[in-house]
């Protein structure tokens, strides 16, 4: 007698994979879940006899899909943050205590978004104005420069102004640093359209 009931159990698997990947946070196992279940599917195709459909659905669904979602994952999940380079000609040097404030601010918001599986990615400027600039022309989400030289309770102050609704709604509500002031800044068409 022919025992195929493997075959039910692979059969099974599917929906369960699929609803792992439908309820996975991290983007990143999310990928790893939509391999297995491209590989599950390929191999119940092949079992059934449908090797054409297996080798389909292992090539076109399982590894160029996968490459493409990576490398959308990869590039989506960046917070971009454009900062002033030290020491540049005209601007505020920062002085050891000024340094510590700007690194611990720097570590609080990598924190803030590494919850949401985002990396935060430092653009040096040369000058406030190349900052500015940046921000408005949408080559940053956010710009971090040190106010013109205000003291708070012996804190230095940064302002850091945002251009993309939810990250300052998010920084707002969690950023527990009180060296920096948040502002949004309305671009011309900012709402996403994707």
């Amino acid at each position: 007698m022919n025992d195929n009931s493997y075959i039910y159990v692979l059969v099974a698997l599917l929906p369960l994979a699929a609803c792992m990947v439908v309820f996975q946070v991290n983007p990143y196992h999310a990928l790893v879940l939509r391999g297995v279940l491209g590989a599950i599917a390929a191999l119940v195709y092949a079992i059934l006899g449908a090797a054409d459909v297996a080798l389909t659905e292992a090539l076109m669904g399982t590894l160029l899909a996968i490459t493409l979602y990576a490398v959308t994952v990869r590039s989506s999940l960046v917070l971009r943050l454009g900062v002033i380079e030290e020491g540049t000609e005209g601007d505020v040097i920062r002085n050891d205590k000024t340094a510590g404030h700007f690194k611990q601010l720097i570590e609080d918001i990598r924190t803030v978004f590494q919850k949401r599986h985002m990396r935060l990615e430092l653009v040096p400027y040369a000058s406030a104005q190349a900052l500015q600039r940046a921000l408005m022309e949408k080559e940053v989400h956010a710009a971090c420069s040190p106010e013109d030289q205000l003291e708070h309770s012996g804190e230095a102050l940064y302002h850091t102004a945002i251009r993309v609704r939810r990250v300052y709604d998010i920084m707002q509500t969690e950023l527990s640093s009180p060296g920096t002031t948040l502002t949004y800044v309305n671009t011309p068409d900012t709402e996403d359209k994707h």
